[in-house]
């Protein structure tokens, strides 16, 4: 084992701190990385102060971080993907069975032994797993993921949650180009929603409740945008829409857009909202529309959104901060005061 700094939190009313944590040298699997950036996730805040205590309790101390972009600073003997050096990512998993179906089928998140980047059982130090507000990460070569080196690299952490979480449902849906696609909510997940889907070729439209993030949506790609709240808006467009990407993660209508679905439309949940939203069958069976939720994506997948984001010039708006300001960007994002993710320069951690 060796030693790493890190930030993490004692406990659910804690703020995030400095400390030093263990870390594994790595197996003949393992790939070591060196942090640059890692991005801040709305899941982050959640597990910190163990809010999704009911489904995934968080056992502290905790080190959060699963938006991971840094350079390769040592592999095992057995690594044949990756070498020190390179660009590499690491998203939410960091280890799964290998043998079950989802694995087998390259959607290693719905693996029953999946092993999450932090929060989850660590089954070679024992205890949990240890995230990426880190200096450095120790990780099975097949988690890990190869960064276009073109793309800016700050921007790029989000990419390994908020990109794979938008672009999965989007890419899995079929062939955009040419069709109608909504992408409710311009947060964290709607601003790639759009741009995804602006660069798969689609007629991109937001739907928001704030007039002042027009200009902003019309900025990041979309072709038009709907007031939600204004009811003559909604009425022009409702049975238009061939998919939907609902990114609200708070309690809405589901009902209002499933109104707006034409003919076996289909409307995908990436935002997790406390409460079950309430769900009109008859919205459904007038137009046979479907509801759907999507989780993240398999490795595979993720790759290929990586790639595609070298292809396309696609990253994150993000804000970058040191680690010292990230109980303050916590705050911030309790009230969406971010445009659109922060993502922290982990050089800032040397200095502790």
């Amino acid at each position: 084992m060796y030693k790493a700094k890190a930030y993490s939190a004692a406990s659910s009313t804690a703020p995030l701190a400095s400390t030093v944590i263990q870390r594994r040298e790595p197996t003949e699997r393992d790939v070591q990385i060196e942090i640059l950036y890692c991005g801040i996730c709305h899941s982050d805040l959640h597990t910190v102060r163990d809010e999704w205590q009911s489904v995934m309790p968080t056992i502290y101390p905790c080190v959060p971080g699963h938006e991971i972009v840094g350079r390769v600073t040592k592999v095992g003997s057995a690594v044949t993907k990756f070498k020190a050096g390179d660009l590499a990512g690491v998203g939410c998993l960091v280890d799964s069975d290998h043998t079950c179906p989802s694995c087998k089928a390259d959607l290693e998140q719905f693996c029953g032994n999946a092993t999450f980047t932090y929060n989850s059982p660590d089954k070679h130090l024992g205890g949990v797993t240890y995230g990426g507000y880190s200096d450095s990460i120790v990780v099975d070569e097949h988690f890990v993921l190869r960064v276009p080196a073109n793309l800016e690299l700050a921007g790029v952490a989000p990419l390994l949650c908020a990109g794979i979480t938008t672009y999965s449902p989007i890419h899995r849906w079929g062939d955009i180009k040419g069709k109608k696609v909504g992408v409710v909510g311009l947060g964290g997940l709607g601003h790639m929603g759009v741009k995804f889907a602006k660069a798969f070729g689609a007629h991109v439209v937001v739907f928001t409740t704030s007039p002042g993030k027009k200009e902003d949506a019309l900025r990041l790609g979309a072709d038009e945008v709907i007031i939600s709240t204004d009811a003559e808006q909604m009425k022009q467009h409702a049975g238009t829409f061939n998919f939907i990407l609902d990114t609200i993660a708070a309690d809405h209508d589901l009902n209002a857009y499933i109104n707006m679905l034409g003919l076996e439309g289909n409307i995908t949940l990436v935002g997790a909202p406390d409460k079950p939203l309430a769900l009109s069958s008859f919205a459904l069976l007038f137009g046979r529309r479907s509801v759907s939720g999507s989780l993240i994506g398999g490795l595979a997948e993720t790759q290929e959104m990586l790639d595609f984001c070298g292809k396309h010039n696609i990253t994150s708006d993000v804000e970058i901060i040191p680690i010292q300001r990230v109980n303050e960007a916590y705050e911030r994002l309790v009230k969406s005061d971010v445009k659109y993710r922060f993502s922290i320069d982990m050089a800032s951690l040397k200095s502790e």
